[in-house]
């Protein structure tokens, strides 16, 4: 008996999307993250595939509520750098969840995403909301689900 093995394409990519609803009240950040994570690269399908961008849409609410272990409200840092001399800057967890905390999750799940040309196209699918509002119209297939 011979098997076939079969690719998926990307026109049938496009069509099995489905949409994915988190609420990440009182979820821990890193838990959450790599539930997105597979959901936007297609891990959890039958047909998936490294090469083809075969994931879902994720929307996530409540990500002011998110939930941290350990001391890691108090002890983790973000970096970043402009690229001039003296143009590093470090922002607390705490004060980054303050100002803006869909950045938080942001940046964990692209974090979590391989590095290659899927990656910014699989973060466009991720929708991400600090509070309950969502600012978007939902399509039609997710408002009968």
């Amino acid at each position: 008996m011979i098997q076939r093995t079969t690719l998926p394409k990307a026109d049938t990519a496009e069509k099995t999307r489905k949409w994915h609803f988190f609420d990440a009240k009182d979820q821990i950040l890193g838990r959450l993250s790599t539930k997105i994570a597979v959901l936007l690269m297609g891990k959890h399908k039958r047909d998936f595939a490294h090469n083809t961008d075969c994931g879902d849409f994720v929307v996530v609410t409540n990500a002011k509520d998110l939930r941290f272990t350990g001391n890691k409200i108090e002890q983790k840092f973000y970096f970043r750098h402009s690229g001039y001399a003296a143009g590093a800057k470090t922002i607390p967890l705490k004060r980054q969840m303050e100002n803006d905390p869909t950045h938080v999750l942001e940046l964990s799940v692209r974090r979590m995403l391989d590095d290659n040309r899927l990656r910014n196209g699989r973060m466009k699918r991720l929708r991400i909301f600090a509070g309950t509002q969502t600012q978007f119209p939902m399509p039609k297939a997710a408002k009968a689900a």
